[in-house]
């Protein structure tokens, strides 16, 4: 899957939606991308490409966001879970 706005791959549907996970987390918590890596002792640019689901992050590294954004992983996990349905093509959901 090729982003149009960039050059650079995602991984697969599933890291875009994740990474579309930590971005609305993000975003209500009023973060930038440079702070939340702050907070997640993670660089800015390395938020940014998870979000944009261009890498795999590793377990340890969804922890490190999940303690940047002061919500428990599992927040995270159930609202990728609820942002993928909204991905899953018609013909697969029946």
């Amino acid at each position: 899957m090729r982003d149009k706005r960039t050059s650079k791959a995602a991984v697969s549907v599933e890291h875009v939606v994740l990474g579309r996970a930590v971005r609305e987390l993000r975003a209500r918590r009023d973060l930038s991308q440079e702070r939340l890596g702050f907070h997640s002792g993670l660089h800015r640019n390395y938020v940014g490409a998870i979000e944009r689901g261009e890498i795999n992050p590793t377990f340890r590294t969804l922890l490190t966001l999940s303690s940047g954004l002061v919500v428990p992983l599992s927040e995270l996990v159930r609202l990728y879970e609820r942002r993928r349905v909204d991905h899953i093509p018609a013909e697969v959901a029946r």
